[in-house]
């Protein structure tokens, strides 16, 4: 079947750029046209205006995993119990929440800066539970929502219903004040087509290499040509090894996802004319769904460590699992109502930490968005950029010191260990997808 992003023809079409040709000899290059990437080059335009920026795709731009996210800005995280206020991680989940909470402010600095137009909705969102015994510690999770600057709500039954149009979900806590929802390819879209003319792009131009050369530069080689730089800032999150950046304690996550047709106004009326949504699982493998602005629903409910890509038989059947889900939200969905179904990658650690680095002179690097990449994405762009200028920050420094993403083992160990861990998580959260 025909993997397409439903999010990306809903954002229509920005200009082709060309492929690379030839040799070019710049300032600053910028390696993945993503948030992470197209936000660095932002930021390096503002930081040296005179310099000579380019950026690279190996695909169309603003169309890989950047666009095919589920749109969450996230500000502050459902905390685990050993977060909570009391225990001996909520120091660490403050810091967490106030890097969390500078990234939010980043995208939204971002959208009105840029003018972009991303069905950006500052209404919070929902951890919601079909088995309330997979929220507990309702009050304390509420108190340290609060403690770092939330607005945080319980509800269940009716009050739930109300908000959300179904009564598959029992229970939920709505968090707000930073939380907020928008459509990701229009998002990274508007950054695309908002590049300063001091940076120009190249794409579907694969960089399969990097080298050193003499006086402290840098060559990027690519099938058709290659780019010299004084410095290089590689933003592909769970690619890295594409450009031999290794070890970085990072991995990649493939998920699935579906769109459905718009709701017809009588299907919309049946569900009380709620206002749009988002709902994120407690459990990490839960389905992730929204009801959009124009009134279609988005279910991701698979998430899976491959070595290989999703073949087209193998996501007809993840579909097929996302109709379930969504006949579970919504019992008179049938196959023909899903309009778009598509596979997307996140960059994953085993910590929840990133990889933020100076990997050698003149070279760095950022991977392990952990799923919360629009907002982390829009701000490691911008740190990446101030690290390699030489600059300075508390943020900066706060993101340095937490990017512990943790060892991996050597594959193959690393890969069993990986599935069958997923397998467990599957399993936990089989009443949430």
């Amino acid at each position: 079947m025909k993997n397409e992003c439903g999010w990306i023809p809903l954002a229509g079409n920005s200009p082709r750029r060309e492929c690379l040709s030839g040799t070019e000899k710049v300032d600053w290059l910028v390696i993945g046209a993503g948030i992470t990437g197209l936000s660095a080059a932002h930021a390096l335009a503002d930081m040296h205006p005179q310099a000579r920026i380019v950026i690279v795709d190996r695909q169309r731009a603003a169309r890989g995993a950047s666009a095919r996210n589920s749109g969450f800005v996230v500000a502050h995280e459902h905390p685990g119990v050993d977060e909570l206020v009391g225990s001996r991680d909520f120091a660490g989940y403050e810091v967490d929440t106030s890097i969390s909470r500078a990234a939010n402010e980043e995208v939204r600095k971002r959208i009105a800066r840029q003018g972009i137009e991303c069905e950006f909705r500052d209404s919070g969102y929902f951890f919601a539970v079909s088995d309330p015994h997979k929220l507990t510690h309702v009050d304390a999770r509420l108190e340290t929502l609060r403690a770092v600057g939330a607005s945080a709500e319980f509800l269940e039954g009716e009050r739930l219903v109300q908000k959300l149009g179904t009564r598959h979900y029992r229970a939920a806590i709505w968090c707000g004040n930073g939380n907020a929802l928008l459509q990701p390819a229009k998002y990274v879209k508007g950054l695309l087509d908002t590049l300063p003319d001091t940076v120009t792009l190249f794409e579907e131009t694969d960089i399969t290499g990097l080298e050193r050369l003499g006086r402290g530069r840098l060559r990027a080689n690519g099938p058709g040509g290659s780019i010299e730089a004084k410095q290089v800032l590689v933003c592909l999150n769970a690619f890295l090894p594409r450009v031999g950046v290794r070890d970085s304690g990072t991995f990649p996550m493939e998920l699935s996802a579906s769109l459905s047709r718009q709701l017809s106004d009588e299907e919309f009326r049946s569900i009380g004319g709620v206002e749009s949504w988002g709902v994120l699982s407690t459990r990490p493998l839960g389905a992730t769904v929204r009801l959009t602005p124009d009134r279609r629903v988005l279910i991701r409910n698979t998430a899976e460590y491959r070595t290989r890509d999703l073949s087209g038989s193998e996501l007809l059947s993840r579909r097929k699992h996302h109709l379930l889900g969504l006949q579970r939200r919504f019992p008179w969905f049938a196959e023909q109502d899903i309009q778009y179904t598509w596979t997307g990658h996140l960059s994953a650690s085993r910590s929840g930490q990133p990889y933020f680095a100076k990997v050698e002179e003149g070279l760095f690097a950022v991977a392990g968005c952990n799923g919360s990449g629009v907002a982390r994405g829009t701000l490691w762009g911008r740190l990446l950029a101030e690290l390699a200028s030489g600059g300075d920050s508390p943020t900066l420094r706060s993101v340095m010191d937490r990017a512990q993403p943790g060892w991996l083992p050597p594959r193959p160990l690393f890969d069993i260990g990986a599935m069958l861990r997923m397998q467990v998580e599957a399993v936990r959260a089989r009443t949430e997808v």
